[in-house]
């Protein structure tokens, strides 16, 4: 009966390195910053530039989904003037903008 006892790891069993059972943890966390973490922000980086190199002139897409041409950019209240027709404009804020139309 103790043989049973000691091969289910009850009776007898030494520890073993509580570092072993922390590394499954430890591999999920590394596998989830490759794979999700740093493109997300490689990602969040590269629209940052997008925005802050926007020029007067340039074809833009809305995170609303409305396509316009940036009439002005006001830097002190981060805000952008969108050209979307003829006499229709909208005060958007940069964040408003979610890829810039290249030609």
């Amino acid at each position: 009966m103790s043989s049973l006892l000691y091969a289910a790891g009850g009776a007898g069993g030494g520890s073993g390195n509580p570092i072993l059972g922390l590394l499954p943890f430890v591999l999920i966390i590394v596998v989830m910053y490759f794979l999700m973490i740093r493109p997300q922000r490689k990602k969040q980086k590269e629209k940052e530039e997008m925005l802050e190199n926007l020029k007067s002139g340039d074809k833009v897409l809305t995170i609303g989904g409305i396509y316009g041409t940036i009439d002005g950019i006001d830097e002190k209240n981060n805000r952008i003037i969108l050209n979307v027709g003829k006499d229709v404009k909208f005060n958007l804020t940069k964040s408003a903008i979610a890829d810039k139309i290249e030609k």
